[in-house]
């Protein structure tokens, strides 16, 4: 499918037209698929604003205590997963945006387009489940099936401080009847029951990529973004269909209340919710589209948390009441895996 940007940027002239040069333009994200995102979106994006974008890149948690340090300040825009930007949002680290500089956020799906009240919108629909290779490992069908004899040094699991890492401990505490928010020592006894199984546990997308890769792990608690790289990897990766389903993420931009260039920073984020952009982005394998004008194929979307009905079969978890466990959860889970 042979698309271009030219609409994109069309639609982009008026609005960049007014902004001022800048000499540089801060984004704050995880460096994930660095390649592509600086040709679909820094490189067009820099020649629209006449300005520089430079980076912050690390993992949520570290960005975020980046950004609280500086007491807001130091970045223009921040991707975050929607658990971290709601303990920024708690913590009075972004401003409010303004959605009438933010037309395209009306093409959105319901979900993205509010999803944590007046502050930033989400730019892609992610999912947390299984992967595991179909060539070594028999089916996945269920959360629980983690816990099995025959895959004992064989996972890969996020760290706690991931996006993903707090979910096992719900994930753990279903395992084991009981409610990790209510009885944490049931939840925590699973995860120590689970640690033989665990071959190490990551902390960034590219480190448990590269685990699969190398045939260290042959399962992998994941996000779907992480999909395509896995199975250029590895081809015999495959999500695992579980019964009782996948958790839903959404990724968010955000605008820092110490930002230095506010209205380029609307400016950015409508440009990434474009139909164009969302459109390569989701093509490339680089992220899912929320964009609902975006059409792909079957082979395009298999990658992707993508279309309405995927989207309405995810579990939806209650951030406030994970990240207001999750200290407590963080030292539990050293005291099993170590820092």
């Amino acid at each position: 499918m042979n698309r271009t940007l030219t609409s994109g940027l069309i639609a982009f002239t008026a609005i960049a037209g007014s902004a001022q040069a800048q000499d540089t333009f801060t984004v704050s994200w995880w460096g994930y698929n660095g390649d592509k995102l600086q040709a679909n979106i820094i490189e067009p994006f820099q020649e629209m604003c006449d300005c520089e974008v430079v980076f912050e890149t690390g993992n949520n948690a570290d960005r975020l205590n980046k950004l609280a340090i500086r007491k807001g300040a130091g970045v223009d825009v921040i991707f975050l997963t929607d658990s971290y930007s709601q303990i920024g949002i708690e913590q009075g680290l972004f401003q409010e945006v303004d959605r009438a500089k933010i037309p395209n956020v009306e093409k959105l799906y319901d979900m993205a387009q509010a999803p944590q009240g007046n502050y930033g919108p989400a730019y892609s629909i992610g999912r947390v489940g299984i992967v595991y290779d179909s060539e070594k490992v028999e089916p996945i069908t269920g959360w629980s099936d983690l816990w099995r004899d025959d895959l004992a040094d064989a996972i890969a699991l996020p760290g706690i401080t991931t996006t993903s890492g707090p979910m096992m401990v719900l994930r753990a505490g279903t395992h084991a009847g009981a409610d990790a928010y209510e009885d944490a020592d049931v939840a925590f006894g699973a995860i120590e029951e689970l640690k033989p199984n665990v071959v190490k546990t990551y902390r960034t997308g590219s480190e448990m990529v590269n685990l699969i890769s190398t045939g260290e792990a042959t399962v992998a608690v994941t996000q779907d973004f992480t999909l395509a790289s896995l199975q250029d990897a590895v081809p015999s990766m495959v999500w695992a269909d579980l019964s009782d389903g996948d958790i839903a993420t959404l990724n968010t931009i955000n605008i820092p209340t110490g930002a230095a260039n506010v209205d380029l920073a609307h400016e950015f984020i409508n440009f990434v919710l474009s139909t164009e952009i969302q459109q390569i982005e989701a093509e490339q394998g680089v992220d899912a589209p929320v964009n609902d004008d975006v059409e792909l194929t079957p082979e395009e979307a298999a990658l992707w948390t993508y279309g309405d009905d995927m989207i309405a079969s995810l579990n939806r978890l209650d951030y406030e009441a994970l990240n207001a466990a999750k200290t407590d959860w963080i030292d539990r889970w050293n005291e099993i895996f170590g820092m």
